[in-house]
């Protein structure tokens, strides 16, 4: 057979194999069912949520309904600072990596090409004479992807990359959530030093002048110890609240990778007219609980998750057959011997491996695969019972605080009119001390639970907003990682144009695979 018939038959054999390669083994991802998702009804909401015909749905930037630039500005930094979500959008950046790694595999895998040569020298007799040979030659192996194990890996690999992208908004999300949850205390723990001192103040004058009467001889020393004891002990609530107050400053600065008390200059200020927080927010919401918990960042992850251990089953699955690969050399020989001609070799044709007997080990694989299937879809089922118990609790938490807040409102008014109405008595001499210490004590617990109360609230507003799954934006590569971070690993290993590709649709349907741009090398 001449070296051209021979190359039309591999030719042949190749184009054949190819055509009738198109099974794919292993079952196809089945979306998990949440047809019991419908029955949550709006009441899962509370009172405090309603639905209105047009809104923006969980709350892209929820926290700029506060008005409060303090606020804002933290948010803004931390997504730019804060190390977690930078970690998040590194692992982005490796799952895409992995993803155009395993579209590598449908392109030839073995590639080898080598080349020698050699002179020889003969200095014996009566001259001298030498000869030179040189050898090159090129093998190529290329595994087709007959029972669609590549394309199984690639549909992992794209679900796992998904995955990694629904992760890097849930941590936008979880992130937002952690820097107004942790200022809202922070204002809160200002407040109440705020009212502690003025209750302070308040105490030390009725303590002066108890000392000044008892001095005189017109009060008994236990009216003066009675005011020194609660002056004193007022006092000393001081020094948690203060630590309490250093702490959350911390908190914040490590959220916005930043040291500990770099934000005290920024946090410190007009804190008298902080211990009045906004209260009275309703959230408006177009959409039923059951869509917007299936929007949830986590629970796409989780979903993207099942959709990647679906096709490992396939994968493991695909060792059953046998693997069928196309091989061929190309070689080239010569010398500088007139009395020999230079050669050339090809060679074409194919290569079957099959293992035939693995006592168990694929079949085990394979179940292996398959209960971690379905770990996968339980944490599924269990990522969106929590989420729905986390809307419901924060909503149940919005509509009590918001109880609370006008009977506290009132018991605010009514103490603050005791102790005025105490502090006329005891100046007329129609009541003793005691009432007015007591007056006092009632002000400041009332104040002071009110003040709580109204962060609460504010906490549980933040609350339903993380448990939506709001505080989250589509960003883009350059958006999820700083210029200098992608310049750093740009020039430390070439990533080609994989930081700027975009980074698709996370919120297609993994049953409709979202095809990703991916660089193969």
């Amino acid at each position: 057979m001449t070296l051209n018939s021979r190359f039309n038959a591999a030719v042949l054999s190749l184009s054949i194999l190819m055509l009738v390669g198109c099974t794919t083994v292993g079952p196809d991802y089945v979306p998990p069912d949440d047809s019991w998702l419908q029955a949550l009804e709006t009441s899962v909401y509370g009172e405090s949520v309603t639905l209105v015909p047009e809104s923006d749905g969980a709350g892209a930037q929820w926290w700029q309904q506060f008005n409060d630039p303090v606020l804002n500005a933290l948010i803004e930094e931390a997504r730019i600072e804060n190390p977690g979500l930078r970690i998040a959008g590194l692992r982005v950046l490796e799952a895409r990596a992995l993803a155009a790694a395993a579209g590598s595999a449908l392109y030839p895998q073995v590639q080898t090409v080598g080349a020698n040569a050699a002179y020889a020298k003969r200095s014996s007799g009566p001259g001298e004479s030498g000869f030179s040979r040189w050898d090159a030659g090129f093998t190529l192996g290329w595994e087709l992807d007959f029972w669609g194990r590549f394309q199984r890996g690639i549909e992992s690999a794209d679900a796992a990359y998904f995955a990694s992208l629904a992760n890097q908004r849930d941590a936008q999300v979880l992130l937002a959530a952690a820097v107004a949850d942790i200022y809202w205390q922070y204002r809160v723990t200002e407040g109440r030093i705020v009212i502690l001192n003025k209750n302070a103040t308040l105490q030390s004058r009725s303590y002066d002048i108890t000392k000044q009467m008892f001095e005189a001889g017109q009060q008994s020393e236990l009216d003066l110890q009675q005011a020194r004891t609660q002056y004193l002990a007022t006092l000393a609530v001081l020094p948690a609240l203060e630590q309490g107050l250093g702490q959350l400053a911390n908190a914040l600065s490590a959220l916005l990778g930043r040291a500990p008390g770099e934000l005290e200059g920024r946090l410190s200020g007009q804190t008298a007219s902080r211990a009045v927080l906004p209260t009275n927010h309703q959230v408006q919401l177009t959409a039923l609980p059951a869509a917007l918990i299936q929007r949830r960042p986590d629970v796409r992850a989780s979903l993207w998750a099942v959709a990647a251990q679906s096709a490992q089953i396939g994968l493991a699955e695909a060792e059953y057959y046998p693997s069928i690969a196309i091989g061929g050399s190309l070689g080239w020989s010569g010398n500088s011997l007139a009395s020999q001609d230079s050669s050339g070799l090809l060679g074409v044709g194919p290569a079957v491996s099959w293992t035939v007997f693995d006592w168990g080990r694929i079949a085990n694989n394979i179940r292996i695969q398959d209960a971690r299937l379905q770990q996968a879809l339980e944490v599924y089922r269990n990522t969106v019972l929590n989420a729905a118990r986390e809307i419901n609790d924060a909503s149940l938490a919005l509509d009590k605080t918001e109880e609370q807040r006008v009977l506290l409102a009132q018991t605010v008014v009514a103490s603050e009119r005791a102790l005025e109405i105490a502090n006329t008595r005891y100046r007329e001499g129609y009541a003793d001390f005691q009432r007015v210490l007591d007056a006092q004590r009632v002000v400041f617990t009332q104040a002071d639970r009110k003040l709580q109360n109204d962060g609460q609230h504010l906490r549980a507003l933040v609350a339903i907003y993380k448990a939506l799954g709001g505080g989250w934006s589509p960003d883009a590569m350059h958006e999820m990682l700083p210029s200098s971070v992608l310049l750093e690993m740009q020039e430390r290993s070439n990533w080609g144009e994989l930081q700027s590709l975009q980074v698709g649709d996370e919120q297609a349907p993994p049953n409709q695979p979202v095809p990703i741009e991916v660089e193969s090398k």
